[in-house]
């Protein structure tokens, strides 16, 4: 389903990520595993087609994203790639139904309230639809996050440090929350974390470091 080749990235002359082939089947999830700095979020914004490589291919099914316009690639993100990052990025003064009717209008998807509902009900934030962001617990705000990654169906979703500032029973609770939403929606699952404590959790792993 997912498909790297001849992957480069670097700044200057210095190579931060090389990655020769890598293939990701359909519904399969990937930890990518790495010390600050060894280039995790980089390869994670490759993938969800936010940052181009130096050289080489990164496919989904049969589309070459960088072959993509800027435009074509805003609509293909939007249609088909869910993004969770490291902060949250909701406005506080907002509900949490305008947040995500925001999300669904620039990812150039309908805006459609009852999809909202029904991804916040698997989340068990039903209740909170109305309330405003500022008035959500740390892990509510972090579910709402996932929420919106939800909203499109993606076909891969990506996570960008979803345990960094999480105890331990918290982060394994969101690691186990974010694989059955991905197998809920038939969704690869690609997570970058320097977190140990959930590095038994993936089966496939790529280790940066060892690059």
């Amino acid at each position: 389903m997912i498909t790297i080749e001849n992957l480069n990235f670097g700044y200057s002359e210095k190579r931060l990520l090389s990655i020769s082939h890598m293939e990701i089947k359909e519904k399969q999830h990937l930890m990518i595993l790495g010390k600050s700095g060894s280039g995790k979020t980089t390869l994670l914004h490759i993938l969800g087609g936010l940052l181009k490589p130096v050289q080489g291919k990164v496919l989904i099914d049969d589309t070459d994203l960088y072959s993509l316009s800027g435009t074509e690639m805003d609509k293909y993100r939007g249609q088909n790639i869910g993004l969770v990052f490291q902060k949250a990025h909701l406005i506080s003064a907002l509900t949490v139904k305008d947040n995500l009717l925001l999300a669904q209008y620039f990812s150039g998807i309908p805006q459609d309230t009852g999809r909202i509902k029904e991804v916040l009900n698997t989340l068990n934030l039903g209740e909170k639809l109305n309330s405003k962001v500022r008035q959500l617990s740390q892990g509510e705000q972090q579910r709402v996050t996932i929420a919106r990654a939800l909203l499109n169906k993606p076909r891969v979703l990506l996570a960008d440090e979803p345990t960094a500032s999480l105890d331990d029973d918290n982060a394994n609770s969101v690691i186990q929350l974010l694989k059955e939403q991905a197998e809920n929606h038939n969704a690869s699952l690609i997570i970058a974390t320097h977190d140990q404590r959930v590095k038994d959790a993936f089966d496939l792993q790529l280790n940066l470091n060892e690059q």
